[in-house]
C-alpha cells in the first residue's frame, strides 16, 4: 500500500491512503490520525489500512479525492529518529581517492552512519531555503526505510522483519560547511539542514520483485533544471543492505516506531549512470581532469528525484524542489 500525509491537522499531518497510480487518496484518520500513530500500532493498523487501500484501488472507497502533491507534507513530517548511512562504497572510495586518502578496511565490514536531523522534514514540493550559495548547496538522492519498534541488538535477519515502509529522501547537504565541521571530530550539524521526503511511502510488498535481499533494485533518477543528472542502480554496489543498516543502528539502543534509516547517496562503479549528488559528480571530474568543473546549486535551481517501476510508473511520486534564498530573521 501507499501512505502519505496532508498538510493539515497539526505538525504531524493527517494520514491518507493513496492509490497505486498516485492520482487519488482517501482519509485514513478513522484508523490512525497520523502515520506515526499507525506505526506505533502497526500490527493492528496495517491490515485496516491495507483493506482501505484495496477498496480505494477497486473504486468503492468513500471520501475519495483527487491527490494534489502540493497539499502533501512529508509522509512523516517529523520523526523520532533519522539515521543515515553511506552504504554505497564506490562513492566513498572515489571521494577518498580524489583527495589521496585510503579507504580504511573497517569501511567494508562496518557501516558508516550518523544521526541526522529529524525534527522536521520538508514536503515533496516545499522549497529548499538556504541563507547563502556560498554554503555549497547540494542534493543527495537516497532511499530510506521506516521501521516499527526495533529491539536493541537485533540481528540483520531479525531487523528485516521490522522494515515496514520504503521511500525516498533528498538529504540536503551544505558541502562547503562540512570540512570545518568534520575537522572538529564531532560530526555534522550546520552542514545538514532539513531533508525532504517523497510524496508517499510504500510497503515492501508494493515493490514486487524489485525488493529483494533487503535492497531496492531499480534506478533512482535525478534531474536538475529538467536535464538528466543521473540514474544509478540502487540495488547495485550497495555494500550493506537495509537489514544490516537497521541492525547497525540498533546495536546499543532500541529504535522507536517511525525510525527512518537512510542508504546514503546512491552511486555505482559505472560512472556513466550519472550521480545522485554534486559532490559525486565533482569528484568524478576531479579524477578525470584534475579539478571539479560543475558548481554546486544556485538559487532558482530545480531538483527532481523519482523512481519508476519496470513499466515506467512513478512508485513514490517525485520530490520536486526549487532552491530559494532564506532571508535572515528580522
Amino acid at each position: 500500500m501507499k501512505l502519505g500525509s496532508l498538510k493539515e491537522g497539526g505538525r504531524d499531518g493527517s494520514l491518507v491512503v493513496v492509490s497505486r497510480d498516485l492520482s487519488r487518496a482517501v482519509p485514513a484518520t478513522g484508523i490512525a490520525a497520523t502515520l506515526q500513530r499507525a506505526l506505533e500500532d502497526w500490527g493492528n493498523a496495517a491490515p485496516r489500512l491495507n483493506a482501505l487501500y484495496a477498496s480505494l484501488n477497486a473504486g468503492d472507497a468513500d471520501g475519495v479525492f483527487d491527490l494534489d502533491f502540493n497539499a502533501l507534507a512529508a509522509p512523516l513530517p517529523r520523526a523520532y529518529e533519522f539515521v543515515d548511512g553511506s552504504a554505497y562504497l564506490p562513492h566513498v572510495e572515489r571521494v577518498r581517492r580524489a583527495r589521496g586518502a585510503e579507504v580504511p578496511e573497517s569501511f567494508y565490514t562496518d557501516p558508516l552512519m550518523y544521526q541526522a536531523t529529524s525534527a522536521g522534514f520538508l514536503g515533496p514540493r516545499d522549497p529548499v531555503r538556504v541563507v547563502s550559495e556560498d554554503y555549497g548547496i547540494d542534493l543527495e538522492a537516497e532511499i530510506v526505510v521506516v521501521t516499527d519498534d526495533v529491539p536493541m541488538a537485533v540481528t540483520p535477519e531479525q531487523a528485516a522483519g521490522h522494515i515496514q515502509l520504503v521511500g525516498l529522501v533528498n538529504d540536503v547537504s551544505l558541502r562547503n560547511l562540512i570540512p570545518a565541521e568534520l575537522a572538529k571530530g564531532f560530526g555534522f550539524l550546520q552542514s545538514k539542514p532539513r531533508s525532504a521526503l517523497s510524496p508517499v511511502f510504500v510497503t515492501p510488498d508494493e515493490l514486487g520483485d524489485a525488493w529483494r535481499g533487503n535492497k531496492l533494485h531499480l534506478p533512482l533518477v535525478t534531474h536538475i533544471n529538467g536535464e538528466w543528472f543521473g540514474a544509478p542502480e540502487a540495488g547495485v554496489d550497495m555494500q550493506f543492505d537495509f537489514a544490516q543498516l537497521v541492525a547497525h543502528a540498533a546495536k546499543t539502543r532500541l529504535l522507536s516506531a517511525g525510525a527512518i534509516v537512510g542508504s546514503g547517496t546512491i552511486a555505482n562503479e559505472d560512472t556513466a549512470k550519472g550521480a545522485s549528488c554534486f559532490a559525486e559528480k565533482r569528484t568524478v571530474e576531479t579524477l578525470e581532469t584534475g579539478k571539479p568543473v560543475t558548481p554546486f546549486m544556485s538559487f532558482g535551481d530545480l531538483v527532481r528525484i523519482e523512481m519508476l517501476d519496470r513499466d515506467g510508473n512513478s512508485i513514490f511520486g517525485a520530490i520536486e524542489q526549487r532552491i530559494e534564498r532564506q532571508a535572515p530573521p528580522a
